[in-house]
């Protein structure tokens, strides 16, 4: 592979402007696709398998022309205090805002409070209905308007006014923060290379990838049925992962110049070695991501497909575009410790720029810790393993669910009616519970649906229970149900399963089925479903990542150490999540105005993305430090070389990432908000204790045993030569790796 990517690399070099226009081609056409592109329409979030899903589905079967999935509003009216919301004048000012609602186009009905027992008991506060003909997300901006419009008419009149539901819903902002997080990147690149024209290479191409990526996800959007949130976490991990793998082979090009190559052999060279850890790298993450699909929940495989397709783009624009603006670029990107770089010492002369030690090398910082890693292994081990131990123990107590409007920031509208509705009618109002009865298959439905209804009733955390609503049919009836508990606790989950379970004893007696949806019952389906697959899930990307690594670095040892270095961080990662997000520890500093439980997609995704990340540093890190033992250095001197010539990269490259993942936590939606916190502190946790202090101490406990692979299976598997040993072998020879053929291994 090394082989097969110098030349591609030196051919990138000397094509530069064919390359360059072909990527600003593609953003182009990738641009204008997404300009052009209907607007998104509903991104649907069906849940095969679960009953929730089935409930659904059969509703719009025995129901049509419902618009089950319609946007659905609640205008949330509060008289003024020592008034009442059935005096005249309140009254009047209500049924002229119902009477102005129901006049938009979109709009398939709209309920009156006082028609509809929609009024609360002390009389200080009632709510009206309405619903839509379209989803949200296809909503006019002027039926939006009109909302907006009747609810602010409303509050001349003296009632405090306020919008739940999702007909309001927007599209979430990522706010300054993200700026800031492409600004930090920025400072740390031009620290790392010392020069402006170094560190704009990775930011450039970087913005390029995530700018066709985000483009083709923006035009595929309708079409594909794929939500805002998708494009943001693509730009996330697209950013991320752009940045860093283009910062790799620009350092491994300055370090060839320093050891007086031309700057195209140079070129060459570094996409032969970085470039093949590149590729690996970003295939764990690929196989990460795409391997959500498993969890069969639609959303999240379009998310992971969408961002899989920006890392991949990432990798072929660091393997083909940094190689071309590098030529660009000339004698502007200087060696590594030349004149004019911030980190390293000044040499002169040399060939081509390269310019040789004025005198003795100080061992710079990485080389001085590894040195002291390896010194001391077992107690940098245990420490290690114990900070990660009490970080992960608020992971104990993680409680799942979805976000609703009750985690929204108390500034916008829609928490306030939360608010208002849970002040005026129980917590539970605010996620109630659609148990749907078919009696197709009873003898008496009727019966069948006073029957659900009455045992309902009688379960414990149950507030009311709306008569039984047949449709025409007959054989189908609809029963509302009001928990007592909040929408995302643990007695709303315990009590869908009780009325699941008393539906089990009454289809054995009448022969009728009962479901529970809505989208409470759908949350906590996701959660389980989520929980049940995070192990199979765990099994298949750990699995084969651990296959792809054997044949990276011809060991067994190192990449088990890998995969049980990453579980440390991402348990660690998971209790830090829990902590904020859920104990509210540090939730003013995080701009988290409301704890609850931890999004259920959080686990699994970030298992998923996190994973992958890990194995970027492992791979970057560990290449260098086999490299290094298979030119005939001894295990131990082996990890500290491996350090003294990636461990700043490695260290700039986690910076990077943090700071992009962590510009996110500033996004208007809880979900990005809180996957941009996750991510940042588990690389934080992978890079700095995992890669920089678990792995070099194991390394240098197993010494020559961390090498080992049966020969048989050495003979078995391909030689991918990541390190770039057939370069340096057609090197030493004194024949280019374009003519020793026999040296040719991809």
């Amino acid at each position: 592979m090394a082989t097969f990517l110098y030349k591609l690399g030196r051919l990138a070099f000397r094509r530069r402007h064919f390359v360059a226009l072909i990527w600003v081609a593609l953003l182009t056409l990738a641009g204008v696709g997404a300009a052009s592109a209907p607007p998104a329409g509903s991104t649907s979030f069906s849940i095969p398998g679960t009953e929730a899903q089935k409930a659904f589905d059969l509703l719009e079967q025995r129901f049509p022309g419902q618009s089950a999935d319609g946007a659905t509003a609640r205008v949330v009216f509060k008289a003024p205090s020592g008034e009442k919301m059935t005096d005249a004048g309140n009254k009047a000012a209500v049924e002229k805002t119902v009477d102005e609602l129901a006049d938009g186009s979109e709009v398939a009905s709209v309920a009156d409070p006082y028609t509809g027992n929609a009024v609360s008991k002390d009389g200080t506060i009632a709510y009206a209905s309405v619903r839509y003909d379209v989803s949200g997300m296809e909503l006019e901006e002027s039926t939006k308007h009109a909302l907006e419009d009747a609810a602010e008419q409303a509050r001349e009149s003296g009632l405090t006014v306020e919008v739940g539901g999702d007909a309001l819903q927007a599209v979430p902002e990522t706010g300054a923060t993200e700026i800031i997080g492409i600004a930090v990147a920025a400072v740390v690149l031009v620290i790392t290379f010392g020069s402006l024209v170094a560190a704009g290479l990775p930011l450039l191409t970087a913005l390029i990838g995530v700018g066709i990526g985000v483009s083709s996800i923006t035009a595929l959007a309708s079409a594909l049925e794929l939500g805002s949130t998708t494009s943001i976490l693509a730009m996330m991990i697209g950013l991320a992962v752009g940045i860093d793998y283009a910062l790799f082979i620009v350092s491994r090009y300055r370090a060839e110049l320093a050891e007086g190559r031309e700057r195209e052999d140079a070129a060459g060279r570094a996409v032969g070695t970085a470039g093949s850890a590149v590729v690996f790298a970003g295939l764990t993450v690929v196989i990460a991501l795409v391997g959500l699909a498993v969890v069969n929940i639609p959303m999240l495989t379009k998310m992971g497909i969408a961002a899989a397709g920006t890392v991949a783009i990432a990798v072929l624009i660091a393997l083909t575009m940094i190689p071309a603006l590098l030529g660009y670029a000339g004698r502007r990107v200087k060696p590594a410790g030349a004149k004019g770089g911030f980190l390293g010492r000044r040499r002169r002369g040399g060939k081509d720029g390269a310019e040789k030690e004025t005198g003795p090398a100080k061992a710079n910082l990485g080389t001085r810790w590894a040195s002291f890693v390896v010194r001391r292994p077992l107690a940098v081990l245990l420490l290690g393993v114990i900070g990660l131990g009490a970080a992960a123990i608020p992971a104990s107590d993680l409680e799942l669910g979805l976000p609703d409007d009750g985690s929204q920031p108390t500034s916008t509208t829609q928490r306030r009616a939360y608010d208002l509705l849970s002040e005026g009618f129980g917590p539970g109002f605010n996620g109630p519970l659609l148990v749907v009865v078919d009696a197709k298959g009873s003898d008496a439905p009727k019966n069948a649906f006073t029957q659900v209804s009455d045992e309902i009733e009688g379960l414990d955390g149950v507030v009311a229970v709306t008569p039984p609503a047949p449709n025409k049919g007959g054989d189908t009836a609809t029963i509302s149900v009001i928990p007592d508990s909040k929408p995302s606790s643990v007695q709303t989950e315990d009590l869908v399963h009780a009325i699941r379970d008393a539906g089990g004893d009454i289809e054995a007696d009448t022969g009728a089925q009962t479901l529970v949806t809505g989208s409470t019952a759908m949350n906590i389906d996701v959660s389980e479903k989520l929980n049940d697959a995070l192990l199979p899930y765990l099994v298949l990307v750990v699995g084969l990542a651990f296959l792809l690594l054997i044949v990276v670095f011809r060991s067994i040892l190192v990449p088990l150490k890998a995969a049980l270095g990453f579980l440390l961080s991402v348990m660690a990662a998971l209790g830090a999540v829990v902590a904020v997000f859920q104990w509210g520890w540090l939730s003013g500093l995080m701009g988290v105005e409301e704890t609850g439980p931890v999004m259920s997609m959080m686990p699994i995704f970030m298992v998923g993305v996190v994973f992958g990340l890990a194995m970027d540093y492992e791979v970057f890190l560990v290449t260098r430090m086999r490299e290094a033992y298979v030119h005939g250095e001894k295990p131990s001197q082996a990890v500290v070389t491996g350090f003294k010539h990636g461990a700043r990269v490695v260290t700039a490259a986690a910076v990077i990432m943090m700071a992009v993942f962590a510009g996110f936590i500033g996004s208007s939606e809880s979900m990005v908000k809180m996957i941009g916190f996750g991510l940042a502190i588990a690389v934080f946790f992978d890079a700095f204790v995992v890669r920089m202090a678990l792995v070099p101490a194991v390394l240098a406990l197993l010494g020559k045993k961390a090498w080992w692979l049966p020969k048989w299976l050495d003979r078995a598997l391909p030689n991918v030569d990541v390190e770039g040993e057939g370069l340096r072998t057609a090197d030493e020879r004194g024949s280019g790796p374009d003519e020793d053929r026999e040296l040719v291994r991809t």
